[in-house]
């Protein structure tokens, strides 16, 4: 579940963005639109503990984050949250199945190989283990990145401009997989987007536009 009232962030030297209050259910859906610049990736940001909000309050996971010290909030993303940046940030020395393995790194638990060709078969990647990011196509790099990101079972899925340069039946196809794999994990589901492609999508999902009004306020 993601929970914000009254949510803020300021950015020194730049804009003080105002968000929409928040009440995603664990399971749910929700898509933030809104145009480049109305504080999208920031939102996805605060949600995934990579800022500390100016104002308001925020729980992610039943996880109130400003309660949290920057070195607990580092281990309690890398469980809870599964993040799907636009920029990939796959590693181009290590194999597929290398860059899975960096998750439980970065999170601080145990390896587990097993989870990883669990993983790896639900996502039909198990053929490009030992291929390297140059090798993919770009959807297959794109399942890499959320094979990563949904390794640990993770209870929210953050995917920001996951359809972004794709045609329509890749963008379908990308959507189906953010779909598919929330619904598998009971995890919540939030997709930053200004692609109208999306909504058409996902029709049941909550919708939330950004950068609507002043200081950034928009209206769920």
């Amino acid at each position: 579940m993601i929970r914000s009232e009254g949510l803020r962030y300021h950015y020194a030297q730049g804009p003080d963005l105002a968000f929409p209050d928040v009440d995603l259910p664990q399971g749910g859906t929700l898509l933030l639109h809104g145009a480049s610049g109305a504080g999208k990736s920031t939102w996805m940001a605060l949600a995934a503990g990579l800022l500390r909000p100016t104002g308001g309050q925020l729980a992610v996971a039943g996880q109130d984050l400003q309660a949290l010290s920057a070195v607990t909030l580092d281990a309690w993303r890398g469980r809870a949250i599964g993040f799907l940046p636009q920029r990939l940030h796959l590693s181009e020395a290590l194999t597929v199945q290398g860059n899975l393995a960096l998750a439980p790194w970065a999170a601080g638990v145990p390896a587990d190989p097993a989870a990883v060709t669990q993983v790896l078969a639900a996502l039909g990647l198990e053929a490009l283990a030992q291929r390297r990011p140059a090798q993919l196509s770009g959807g297959q790099a794109q399942r890499v990145a959320l094979a990563r990101a949904v390794l640990l079972r993770p209870r929210v899925i953050l995917a920001d401009e996951p359809t972004a340069s794709l045609d329509d039946a890749a963008a379908a196809a990308a959507l189906q997989l953010l779909s598919d794999t929330a619904d598998r994990l009971q995890a919540s589901l939030v997709i930053a987007t200004h692609d109208v492609r999306v909504a058409s999508a996902l029709p049941q999902a909550q919708r939330c536009r950004l950068g609507s009004g002043p200081a950034g306020q928009g209206a769920a």
